[in-house]
């Protein structure tokens, strides 16, 4: 499909202000009071601003009525209902974009911080950079269908460390709710598939990710549980696997005085071999190519059985 030239006129927009507004009030439900909700206009119509920088002072400068106190207020200390705005959101989704055959995709992302007073900040790997440097890091969910795409739902990625107690006055400082437990960002990636599967809004046919995902048994456990799905997940060559699940438990080890559960397989009725042997013993009218990106030199393309 090819992306459309973003050759946008005067006249394409006019009518913005009402069509904001109509998308807006579909979260009222979300506020309790209505002053929350004309800070929330306030809000989106300073990021929709031509202003360079989009911090909250010139953003209130800048949108007629706003107040810097105000808006400062609303995202500090406002409280709303995230789950019905995620919920509200995911049916707008649906309707403008959902498709039997739809996608779900979960990647994370690094956004580089040069402070340390912000939640989940910590030297860990940046993808965006493609190293390790001071930044927080999200795990997010996006679909895709024939008709576009967008962004559905987001975790933040909390380090271990900011889980000792050598850190629990930053916590504090950031208002980390005191039940938040480590999970990794396959984890997050799979209650966040759980979540969309509960609510039963997105359809969808196949779940993609990268090899980060396709090592954790949380993760495809909780693509296992989506009945019909096809699972495009990357695994490294080397993975051992069977054709035929084998039966495994959970045991318990000490790792630096914590203890965790590792999943071990049970007297295996075969031994394993590797991804690329299985890959390899397919005969060759089982592949086929396809184009999957237009890469910076050209086509990518994949091998597919």
């Amino acid at each position: 499909f090819v992306i459309p030239p973003f050759d946008v006129q005067v006249s394409d927009v006019e009518g913005f202000m009402d069509e904001l507004q109509a998308f807006q009030s579909i979260f009222h439900d979300c506020f309790a009071r209505s002053e929350a909700r004309a800070h929330c206009l306030d809000y989106m119509v300073g990021q929709y601003s031509p202003l360079a920088r989009k911090s909250i002072e010139p953003m209130a400068l800048a949108v007629e009525g706003s107040r810097i106190r105000s808006l400062q207020r609303f995202l500090s200390e406002t409280v709303w209902d995230e789950e019905q705005m995620r919920w509200n959101y995911h049916q707008l989704v649906a309707d403008a974009l959902g498709e039997p055959d739809g996608v779900l995709m979960f990647d994370a992302s690094g956004f580089v911080k040069k402070g340390k007073d912000s939640a989940g900040v910590a030297r860990q790997y940046c993808g965006t950079l493609g190293k390790v440097e001071n930044c927080q890091v999200g795990v997010f969910a996006g679909y895709a269908s024939r008709q576009g795409y967008a962004l559905v739902d987001k975790h933040l990625f909390l380090p271990e460390v900011w889980l000792t107690e050598a850190y629990a006055a930053r916590r504090a400082r950031c208002q980390v709710p005191a039940e938040v437990t480590f999970r990794s960002k396959p984890q997050l990636a799979a209650a966040m598939l759980h979540t969309i599967v509960h609510e039963g809004l997105l359809p969808f046919k196949y779940v993609v990710a990268d090899c980060l995902y396709g090592n954790s048994p949380d993760f495809l456990d909780a693509v296992d549980a989506c009945v019909g799905v096809t699972t495009v997940v990357a695994i490294p060559s080397e993975t051992r696997c069977w054709l035929q699940r084998p039966r495994t438990e959970d045991r318990t080890y000490l790792d630096k005085g914590e203890e965790r559960a590792k999943r071990v397989v049970v007297a295996p009725h075969s031994a394993p071999c590797a991804v690329a042997a299985v890959a390899a013993s397919l005969p060759v009218s089982s592949w086929y190519q396809r184009t999957v990106s237009e890469g910076t030199k050209g086509p990518i393309a994949s091998a597919f059985a």
